[in-house]
């Protein structure tokens, strides 16, 4: 994982000419230890009135043991729990961020996430609107959010990412990771596994749309992922080094994130697949399945589409001359850069090699082993790119094409 420094000095030197934001984490600890070295973390800065924010079962497993800390340190403290809802999911929505905000008292110093995704949206986006500093504490390995800006939150139904701040630190006990179930660490895997397609769809919005594309960005969000793949094996035993391995990654590529100031190295087409299911569970009353597991299949079958439909079309220079232009088509900037485009498709991995490492993980790899029907599949790569405004090769196709082979 990259120092904090060194990243620092690095983006001081990037030559892609956009906004680099600073980073405001101070600190990073994974070990052991991480836990009595977060209340030391805070008595050194003279944090007097902490909240930590958790669910029940994160406070079981390490809030708990956090706020006795904190009580024989004699240091005020407060817990404040979101309750799950009436299917008993915990879901970073208005009812929650309200819960959160009430909880956390006005002279509050600083909040301290403990958990996982979840909490960690629903800290983020509450001490930022109270003006509150906040600390992350993961209590599994299972998304790569814990350290960046973005809040993924559910308003009205509709889930949107919104800015909001990074951890001022991050403290992750290695105990606490390695006994996290199998289907969260599967889950982190996922998650990562999916930059093969977030970073292939920003590095095509950046060419045919022009969005602004950031190589030390990209890079942190590559070395991240193929330290991943490269070390599956360990990752599976979920043994110390493999676990470190894992959370290593889903930080820096947090850190990616945070560097730019947005999700785009790590958020793309599977992503928008993930988001729509996620609120078509919420509109059915369905118990949401976990992010990065939605991703891990949701990246193959964005692959598939990639790697098959899409490659053959911008290959062939006359089928895209014959396409329907569009208003405000970006379909002449397609067939200018169509070299680069395709050097892109043809980098990406077939979704059979997802799904076999996946599989190492015992890891989820089907639609159908997540609740997904059919139906929802093909709605999804129909109208999942209406969620979010980047122009994603999923985007793209839906605006020319729209035809999809799943069944």
């Amino acid at each position: 994982m990259i120092a904090l420094n060194e990243l620092s000095n690095l983006s001081k030197v990037c030559t892609c000419g956009n906004q680099h934001y600073e980073i405001t984490i101070d600190k990073i600890v994974i070990s052991h230890e991480a836990l009595k070295q977060a209340v030391s973390y805070t008595i050194d800065q003279s944090f007097q009135n902490i909240a930590i924010i958790a669910d029940q079962t994160t406070f079981k497993v390490a809030g708990e043991r956090l706020a006795n800390l904190y009580k024989e340190a004699n240091v005020n403290h407060e817990v404040v729990i979101i309750e799950a809802n009436e299917i008993n999911d915990v879901i970073a929505d208005e009812v929650s961020l309200i819960e959160a905000m009430l909880g956390i008292s006005q002279n509050t110093d600083v909040v301290i996430a403990v958990g996982s995704g979840t909490i960690h949206d629903i800290a983020r986006f509450a001490s930022f609107k109270m003006g509150k500093p906040f600390i992350s504490v993961p209590t599994a390995p299972s998304v790569d959010g814990f350290n960046s800006m973005g809040a993924p939150v559910v308003i009205k139904g509709v889930k949107t990412t919104y800015q909001m701040q990074s951890p001022i630190a991050l403290f992750a006990d290695i105990s606490i990771l390695q006994e996290a179930p199998k289907e969260m660490i599967a889950a982190g895997f996922g998650d990562m596994i999916g930059k093969y397609t977030s970073l292939a769809d920003w590095k095509f919005s950046h060419l045919i749309a022009g969005e602004s594309y950031c190589p030390l960005s990209a890079q942190l969000t590559e070395e991240a992922l193929e330290e991943c793949v490269k070390q599956v094996d360990k990752i599976s035993e979920a043994d110390e080094e493999g676990i470190k391995i894992l959370i290593e990654a889903l930080i820096q590529s947090g850190m990616a994130m945070l560097l730019v100031g947005h999700s785009s190295p790590a958020s793309g087409g599977e992503h928008h697949l993930s988001h729509y299911w996620e609120m078509e569970f919420l509109k059915q009353g369905k118990a949401q399945v976990l992010h990065g597991a939605k991703v891990g299949v949701s990246a193959q079958l964005i692959l598939d589409l990639y790697k098959k439909e899409v490659l053959q079309l911008v290959s062939s220079t006359k089928r895209l001359e014959e396409l329907d232009v569009n208003t405000e088509d970006k379909l002449d900037n397609v067939i200018a850069r169509q070299k680069e485009v395709v050097e892109v498709l043809n980098s990406l991995p077939d979704a059979s090699i997802l799904a076999n490492l996946l599989q190492k993980l015992e890891g989820i790899v089907r639609p159908t082993e997540l609740g997904i029907s059919t139906e929802l599949v093909r709605n999804s790569l129909h109208e999942a790119h209406l969620l979010r405004n980047r122009y994603t090769m999923l985007k793209f196709w839906n605006e020319h094409v729209g035809i999809h082979q799943y069944a």
